[in-house]
């Protein structure tokens, strides 16, 4: 129902747009009174370069940041990542992120991030404090925050949006009655704008997500997805329309598909309810993540990764700008 009513296809957002307004107000008097100096943004020593987005979930903003931290290391540079922490609750705060945290402490993103690239990741509520973890254990040149658009009590040099290239901005209203955090005008603030699949309009730089092989969450054994079978595909993500999307591209028809909620909680009793013996079950990697605890006894559990693709002039121009502002 709320797809329905974010994408403009029900009238019912209009019953409600007086919420709508109300949070339109105080978002725009929070960002206002940064702007006007009332409130004081933290500046961190080194650039800060933002990841974020204009809607609510499911954009593709955490392949970015995997994406420009890989390619910000092949180039040689020590690259730091911050983020919220949707979805964990750590003893205490900032969290500096091992090969022991769980996503339960730390979130399921932070943990994926920290798996996929090995660069040094920190969460906390407070993003300032986060970095300054940071620069305290590990001197990066560069942080990337996941997420954090809206949060302007952390200075930043650059700002860049994820957009859904299919969805783009629904009906365009603030939540609830839309799926903006922020109006599209914003747009014109911002140093890069990345589109995730549809097409790219002009000054925005195209991106498409790949699909890899699919990996066994037990094993680490990598098999093409198509030599998979009997698949039950599971995704807890922002839009899991767009993984199942994925798996029919790669010749997967799943027997059945479950769809859960972004950053939701997976326990093995859950898992074990999804698929019957002998079924494959078939994730996203960021579900992976949440299984790894209790997968023993479990070899029919892989997962699809997906890597950003950006090939445009304008990626390359974005590139850099980060190495100008690390130089």
């Amino acid at each position: 129902m709320i797809e329905r009513i974010w994408s403009g296809k029900s009238p019912l957002y209009l019953l409600l747009l007086p919420l709508a307004w109300l949070y339109g107000l105080v978002s725009g008097i929070i960002r206002l009174s940064y702007r006007l100096g009332l409130r004081k943004a933290w500046r961190a020593p080194v650039p800060v370069v933002v990841v974020g987005n204009l809607t609510a979930g499911g954009n593709g903003k955490t392949p970015v940041v995997i994406w420009l931290v890989e390619q910000l290391q092949r180039r040689g540079i020590r690259v730091g990542v911050v983020s919220r922490g949707y979805g964990g609750k750590a003893v205490a705060y900032p969290l500096l992120l091992d090969s022991q945290t769980t996503p339960s402490e730390a979130g399921d993103e932070p943990v994926l991030i920290f798996q996929r690239t090995g660069a040094p990741v920190a969460v906390a509520p407070k993003r300032s404090e986060a970095v300054k973890a940071l620069i305290q254990s590990s001197d990066p040149q560069i942080i990337i925050t996941d997420d954090g658009l809206q949060h302007y009590a952390l200075a930043r040099d650059k700002e860049i949006v994820v957009i859904d290239g299919a969805r783009r901005f629904g009906n365009g209203w603030w939540l609830p009655a839309g799926p903006m955090r922020e109006r599209a005008g914003r747009l014109r603030s911002v140093d890069a704008v990345i589109v995730n699949g549809g097409v790219a309009q002009s000054g925005e730089i195209a991106m498409r997500l790949e699909p890899g092989q699919a990996i066994n969450v037990l094993t680490g054994e990598r098999r093409p997805v198509n030599a998979l079978s009997n698949v039950v595909a599971m995704a807890g993500i922002g839009h899991p329309p767009r993984f199942f999307a994925t798996l029919e591209q790669c010749g997967i028809t799943p027997v059945k598909t479950v769809a859960l909620a972004d950053h939701q909680a997976i326990t093995e009793q859950d898992m074990l309810s999804i698929a019957a013996p002998g079924q494959t079950v078939l994730m996203t990697e960021k579900d992976a993540v949440k299984c790894r605890a209790f997968v023993q006894g479990h070899p029919d559990w892989w997962y699809l990764p997906v890597d950003a693709q950006l090939t445009s002039p304008l990626a390359d121009a974005l590139l850099r700008e980060l190495l100008a502002l690390v130089r």
